[in-house]
Protein backbone atom coordinates (compact mmCIF):
# COMPACT_ATOMS: atom_id res chain seq x y z
CA UNK A 1 0.00 0.00 0.00
CA UNK A 2 1.52 3.29 -0.81
CA UNK A 3 3.32 4.85 1.73
CA UNK A 4 0.96 8.10 1.40
CA UNK A 5 -1.24 6.38 4.16
CA UNK A 6 1.62 6.84 6.75
CA UNK A 7 1.98 10.68 6.33
CA UNK A 8 -0.63 13.19 6.92
CA UNK A 9 -0.79 13.98 3.04
CA UNK A 10 -4.32 12.03 2.30
CA UNK A 11 -6.44 11.95 -1.34
CA UNK A 12 -9.07 13.76 -0.86
CA UNK A 13 -12.42 15.32 -2.19
CA UNK A 14 -13.09 13.15 -5.25
CA UNK A 15 -13.91 9.85 -2.86
CA UNK A 16 -17.43 10.70 -1.66
CA UNK A 17 -18.54 11.49 -5.73
CA UNK A 18 -16.93 8.28 -6.96
CA UNK A 19 -19.95 6.49 -4.50
CA UNK A 20 -22.24 8.00 -6.15
CA UNK A 21 -22.15 6.73 -9.87
CA UNK A 22 -19.48 5.12 -11.85
CA UNK A 23 -16.75 7.04 -13.92
CA UNK A 24 -18.80 5.73 -17.21
CA UNK A 25 -22.38 7.05 -15.51
CA UNK A 26 -21.10 10.68 -14.83
CA UNK A 27 -20.66 13.69 -17.61
CA UNK A 28 -17.35 15.08 -18.68
CA UNK A 29 -17.64 18.55 -18.09
CA UNK A 30 -14.87 20.20 -17.02
CA UNK A 31 -13.58 24.07 -18.14
CA UNK A 32 -10.63 26.25 -18.05
CA UNK A 33 -11.01 29.15 -15.66
CA UNK A 34 -8.30 31.37 -16.77
CA UNK A 35 -7.48 33.73 -13.94
CA UNK A 36 -8.33 37.76 -15.77
CA UNK A 37 -5.52 40.61 -15.62
CA UNK A 38 -8.08 42.01 -13.07
CA UNK A 39 -7.58 39.28 -10.41
CA UNK A 40 -5.07 40.24 -7.69
CA UNK A 41 -5.39 36.94 -4.81
CA UNK A 42 -2.61 35.80 -4.39
CA UNK A 43 -3.76 32.76 -4.81
CA UNK A 44 -5.33 32.86 -8.53
CA UNK A 45 -3.02 35.75 -9.83
CA UNK A 46 -2.09 34.24 -13.67
CA UNK A 47 -3.55 30.66 -13.06
CA UNK A 48 -5.51 28.36 -15.05
CA UNK A 49 -7.74 26.35 -13.20
CA UNK A 50 -9.45 22.66 -14.69
CA UNK A 51 -12.81 22.99 -13.14
CA UNK A 52 -15.71 20.42 -13.07
CA UNK A 53 -19.15 20.28 -11.68
CA UNK A 54 -19.59 16.74 -9.36
CA UNK A 55 -22.56 14.79 -9.02
CA UNK A 56 -23.07 17.07 -5.35
CA UNK A 57 -21.48 19.77 -4.38
CA UNK A 58 -20.29 23.41 -5.99
CA UNK A 59 -18.06 23.85 -8.62
CA UNK A 60 -14.36 22.04 -8.02
CA UNK A 61 -11.02 21.54 -9.84
CA UNK A 62 -7.31 21.98 -9.56
CA UNK A 63 -4.70 24.74 -10.50
CA UNK A 64 -2.52 23.51 -13.34
CA UNK A 65 0.25 25.78 -14.06
CA UNK A 66 1.48 25.98 -10.88
CA UNK A 67 4.08 23.11 -10.54
CA UNK A 68 6.07 22.78 -6.94
CA UNK A 69 9.99 22.14 -6.07
CA UNK A 70 9.29 19.27 -4.47
CA UNK A 71 9.73 16.34 -6.68
CA UNK A 72 6.75 13.02 -6.95
CA UNK A 73 10.08 10.94 -5.96
CA UNK A 74 10.33 12.95 -2.36
CA UNK A 75 6.42 12.31 -2.00
CA UNK A 76 6.17 9.03 -3.02
CA UNK A 77 9.26 7.52 -1.46
CA UNK A 78 8.97 3.74 -1.86
CA UNK A 79 8.98 3.47 -5.74
CA UNK A 80 12.29 3.02 -7.02
CA UNK A 81 10.73 3.89 -10.47
CA UNK A 82 9.97 7.02 -9.42
CA UNK A 83 13.67 7.67 -7.79
CA UNK A 84 16.12 9.87 -10.03
CA UNK A 85 13.03 11.57 -12.14
CA UNK A 86 12.47 15.09 -12.20
CA UNK A 87 8.44 14.86 -12.16
CA UNK A 88 7.09 16.98 -9.66
CA UNK A 89 3.87 17.74 -7.58
CA UNK A 90 1.93 20.71 -8.24
CA UNK A 91 -0.37 23.26 -6.60
CA UNK A 92 -4.05 22.72 -7.22
CA UNK A 93 -5.38 25.02 -4.68
CA UNK A 94 -5.76 26.99 -1.41
CA UNK A 95 -8.20 24.44 -0.28
CA UNK A 96 -7.36 21.37 1.88
CA UNK A 97 -3.90 21.64 1.68
CA UNK A 98 -3.40 18.32 3.64
CA UNK A 99 -4.65 16.20 0.59
CA UNK A 100 -3.33 15.39 -2.75
CA UNK A 101 -5.39 14.94 -5.56
CA UNK A 102 -4.58 12.63 -8.87
CA UNK A 103 -5.57 13.42 -12.73
CA UNK A 104 -4.57 10.73 -15.04
CA UNK A 105 -4.81 10.38 -18.87
CA UNK A 106 -6.54 7.09 -19.78
CA UNK A 107 -8.40 5.21 -22.22
CA UNK A 108 -10.02 3.44 -19.72
CA UNK A 109 -12.45 4.59 -16.76
CA UNK A 110 -10.18 3.86 -13.18
CA UNK A 111 -12.35 2.55 -10.57
CA UNK A 112 -14.05 5.30 -8.38
CA UNK A 113 -13.00 8.09 -10.65
CA UNK A 114 -14.53 11.09 -11.82
CA UNK A 115 -14.28 11.78 -15.34
CA UNK A 116 -12.79 15.29 -16.01
CA UNK A 117 -12.68 15.52 -20.23
CA UNK A 118 -12.51 12.79 -22.74
CA UNK A 119 -9.99 9.94 -21.36
CA UNK A 120 -8.97 12.05 -18.28
CA UNK A 121 -10.27 11.55 -14.54
CA UNK A 122 -9.63 12.22 -11.24
CA UNK A 123 -8.97 9.19 -9.42
CA UNK A 124 -9.00 8.37 -5.41
CA UNK A 125 -8.34 4.69 -5.75
CA UNK A 126 -4.80 4.01 -4.24
CA UNK A 127 -4.59 1.06 -5.02
CA UNK A 128 -5.22 2.02 -8.54
CA UNK A 129 -2.66 4.77 -8.97
CA UNK A 130 -0.27 1.93 -6.75
CA UNK A 131 -0.19 0.20 -9.83
CA UNK A 132 0.55 2.86 -12.57
CA UNK A 133 3.83 4.36 -9.82
CA UNK A 134 5.19 0.57 -10.76
CA UNK A 135 5.00 0.87 -14.33
CA UNK A 136 8.32 1.91 -16.41
CA UNK A 137 6.74 4.86 -17.18
CA UNK A 138 4.63 5.86 -13.77
CA UNK A 139 4.17 9.42 -14.52
CA UNK A 140 3.25 9.20 -18.33
CA UNK A 141 -0.48 10.82 -18.16
CA UNK A 142 -0.11 11.59 -14.48
CA UNK A 143 -0.48 14.55 -12.53
CA UNK A 144 -0.66 14.75 -8.69
CA UNK A 145 -1.42 17.88 -6.89
CA UNK A 146 -1.40 19.28 -3.42
CA UNK A 147 -4.59 21.11 -2.68
CA UNK A 148 -7.45 21.65 -4.62
CA UNK A 149 -10.01 24.99 -5.43
CA UNK A 150 -13.31 25.10 -4.77
CA UNK A 151 -16.19 27.67 -4.21
CA UNK A 152 -19.19 27.96 -2.38
CA UNK A 153 -22.34 28.34 -3.85
CA UNK A 154 -22.28 31.37 -5.78
CA UNK A 155 -19.20 32.47 -5.02
CA UNK A 156 -17.91 31.59 -8.56
CA UNK A 157 -20.82 33.19 -9.89
CA UNK A 158 -19.86 36.39 -8.81
CA UNK A 159 -16.23 36.52 -9.34
CA UNK A 160 -17.41 35.45 -13.10
CA UNK A 161 -19.80 38.63 -13.03
CA UNK A 162 -17.34 41.20 -11.60
CA UNK A 163 -14.79 40.12 -14.70
CA UNK A 164 -12.51 38.01 -12.16
CA UNK A 165 -12.61 35.17 -14.63
CA UNK A 166 -12.54 34.25 -18.47
CA UNK A 167 -14.45 30.61 -19.78
CA UNK A 168 -12.33 28.60 -22.02
CA UNK A 169 -13.02 25.03 -23.19
CA UNK A 170 -10.53 22.68 -21.37
CA UNK A 171 -8.44 20.10 -23.54
CA UNK A 172 -6.23 17.58 -22.11
CA UNK A 173 -3.36 18.62 -24.36
CA UNK A 174 -3.05 21.49 -22.51
CA UNK A 175 -3.06 19.99 -18.82
CA UNK A 176 -0.43 17.05 -19.65
CA UNK A 177 1.52 18.38 -22.68
CA UNK A 178 2.23 22.32 -22.03
CA UNK A 179 4.81 23.72 -20.47
CA UNK A 180 2.89 25.16 -17.44
CA UNK A 181 5.08 28.68 -18.04
CA UNK A 182 3.31 28.79 -21.20
CA UNK A 183 -0.20 28.06 -20.26
CA UNK A 184 -1.75 31.46 -18.66
CA UNK A 185 0.08 33.76 -21.34
CA UNK A 186 -1.48 31.80 -24.43
CA UNK A 187 -5.37 31.33 -22.48
CA UNK A 188 -5.42 34.53 -21.80
CA UNK A 189 -4.53 36.05 -24.98
CA UNK A 190 -6.46 33.50 -26.45
CA UNK A 191 -9.68 34.39 -24.42
CA UNK A 192 -8.76 38.23 -24.38
CA UNK A 193 -8.59 37.98 -28.17
CA UNK A 194 -12.03 36.24 -28.06
CA UNK A 195 -13.31 38.86 -25.97
CA UNK A 196 -12.17 41.85 -28.43
CA UNK A 197 -13.19 40.52 -31.82
CA UNK A 198 -17.17 39.36 -30.18
CA UNK A 199 -17.05 42.60 -28.26
CA UNK A 200 -15.96 45.54 -29.69
CA UNK A 201 -15.88 48.86 -27.79
CA UNK A 202 -18.34 50.90 -27.56
CA UNK A 203 -18.64 55.15 -25.98
CA UNK A 204 -19.25 55.28 -22.87
CA UNK A 205 -23.00 55.84 -21.54
CA UNK A 206 -23.73 53.91 -24.60
CA UNK A 207 -25.92 50.37 -25.04
CA UNK A 208 -24.17 47.57 -25.13
CA UNK A 209 -23.94 46.03 -28.61
CA UNK A 210 -25.50 42.61 -29.79
CA UNK A 211 -21.56 41.69 -30.40
CA UNK A 212 -21.09 41.75 -26.49
CA UNK A 213 -24.56 40.37 -25.56
CA UNK A 214 -23.58 37.14 -27.60
CA UNK A 215 -20.52 37.01 -26.08
CA UNK A 216 -21.66 37.02 -22.75
CA UNK A 217 -24.28 35.13 -23.72
CA UNK A 218 -22.05 32.02 -24.41
CA UNK A 219 -19.78 32.45 -21.87
CA UNK A 220 -22.83 32.38 -19.25
CA UNK A 221 -23.99 29.00 -21.26
CA UNK A 222 -20.81 27.37 -21.01
CA UNK A 223 -20.67 28.09 -17.27
CA UNK A 224 -24.17 27.06 -16.91
CA UNK A 225 -24.49 24.01 -18.75
CA UNK A 226 -20.22 23.11 -17.17
CA UNK A 227 -20.65 24.03 -13.88
CA UNK A 228 -24.29 24.58 -13.37
CA UNK A 229 -23.88 27.76 -10.90
CA UNK A 230 -26.12 29.96 -13.20
CA UNK A 231 -29.46 29.69 -12.69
Amino acid sequence: MMALFRTTLIVTAVVVWCDVVSAAEMPANAIFLVASTELKERAFRETVVLVTQPPRGGPWGVIINRPLVQRLSEVFTEYETLKHRKDVLHFGGPVQRDGLVFLVRTTEPPPRAVPVLKDVYFVSDLDWMDGLFRRPEPTRGVRVYYGHSGWAPGQLQNELERGGWHVVPADAETVFDKDPAEIWPELIKRATTRQTRAAPATAPGSERSPAQGLYQYECCSLTNSALGIIP
